[in-house]
C-alpha cells in the first residue's frame, strides 16, 4: 500500500530580513489524499506551497500543524517508505550511473550481490543499463533524471515524490520522459505525488490535480482520462483533455478569494 494523507497540515518559516523577523505562512491548513497506485499532480503558482508540501510529505520539514500520513504511519522524518526525485537529478559527479543508484540501496543497508543486481534492474527498467559506467557529466540531462528516478525506485519505496523533475529539461526531451513515467508507472504500480508548473504536464500524468493558490487547496480535479495513455500526442487532441485543462487554468487564473 502507498497511501498518503494530507490533515490540516500548516506549515509556517520565520524569516529574518534586515533586521526584523517575519513569518511566512507557507502552509495552511492543506488537506487532501493519494490514494494507493495513484498519481496526483500539485499545481499553481509560484510560492503558493507545492514544493513545501512535498518536502513535508518527505521528511525534509516538520509540519507545523496538521499531519502527514503515509498508510496512517505519520511522517517524523525521511524514511525508506518514501522516495524523493528533484529537479535537477543530484547525481554524486564521482560516481557512475550504477555506483550512483547502488548509493541509496547501501545507505539502506543491502549488501553484496543484492546490491548491484538491484541496482542494474532498477537502471534497466529507466532504460539505462548500458550507460551503467557512465559518470554524470556523461549523460544527457534526461538520462541524469533517469538515474535519480532509478535510485530513487531502488529503495523500493511505497511513495514516489517528484519536486519538477522534468522542469530543466528542453521540450522534447520533457515529452519523452513524460511517456517515460508514464510506462514506469504502468509497470511498478507505485503511488506518485508530483509538483509541475506546467499545466499540460499535470493533466497528461495525473489521475487528480490539486490546485494550490496561497499556501492553500483551492479545488482538486479528477482527471476523466483512462489509463494506459501511451501516445499523449493522441491524449492531447481528445475534448477531455482540452476540457480539464481549461478547468485547471481557470482556477489557476481566477482572482476570487481561496474558499
Amino acid at each position: 500500500m502507498g497511501e498518503v494523507t494530507f490533515a490540516e497540515v500548516s506549515k509556517q518559516f520565520t524569516l529574518r530580513v534586515a533586521g526584523e523577523v517575519q513569518h511566512v505562512q507557507a502552509l495552511d491548513r492543506v488537506s487532501f489524499n493519494v490514494r494507493d497506485g495513484e498519481i496526483v499532480a500539485l499545481i499553481g503558482p509560484s510560492g503558493c506551497g507545492k514544493t513545501t508540501a512535498l518536502r513535508v510529505a518527505m521528511g525534509l520539514d516538520a509540519a507545523s500543524g496538521g499531519r502527514v500520513t503515509v498508510d496512517g504511519n505519520e511522517v517524523r522524518g525521511c524514511g525508506y517508505d518514501r522516495g524523493m526525485v528533484f529537479q535537477h537529478a543530484e547525481l554524486l559527479p564521482w560516481l557512475n550511473a550504477l555506483q550512483n543508484v547502488m548509493f541509496g540501496l547501501e545507505m539502506k543497508g543491502v549488501r553484496g550481490a543484492e546490491l548491484s543486481d538491484t541496482a542494474m534492474k532498477y537502471l534497466d527498467l529507466v532504460g539505462l543499463a548500458d550507460s551503467r559506467n557512465r559518470r554524470p557529466h556523461q549523460l544527457s540531462g534526461g538520462m541524469k533524471q533517469r538515474v535519480g528516478i532509478a535510485r530513487a525506485l531502488a529503495i523500493d519505496p511505497k511513495v514516489l515524490l517528484m519536486d519538477e523533475p522534468f522542469g530543466a529539461l528542453d521540450a522534447q526531451t520533457r515529452e519523452s520522459m513524460q511517456t517515460e513515467l508514464l510506462d514506469i508507472h504502468a509497470r511498478t504500480k507505485k503511488t506518485i505525488l508530483f509538483v509541475t508548473h506546467d499545466l499540460d504536464e499535470a493533466v497528461l500524468i495525473a489521475d487528480r490535480i490539486v490546485v494550490m493558490r496561497e499556501g492553500r487547496v483551492r479545488e482538486v480535479i479528477d482527471v476523466p482520462l483512462s489509463r494506459p495513455r501511451p501516445d499523449l500526442g493522441l491524449v492531447r487532441g481528445l475534448r477531455e483533455f482540452s476540457e480539464t485543462r481549461y478547468r485547471v487554468w481557470r482556477l489557476l487564473h481566477d482572482a476570487q478569494t481561496v474558499q
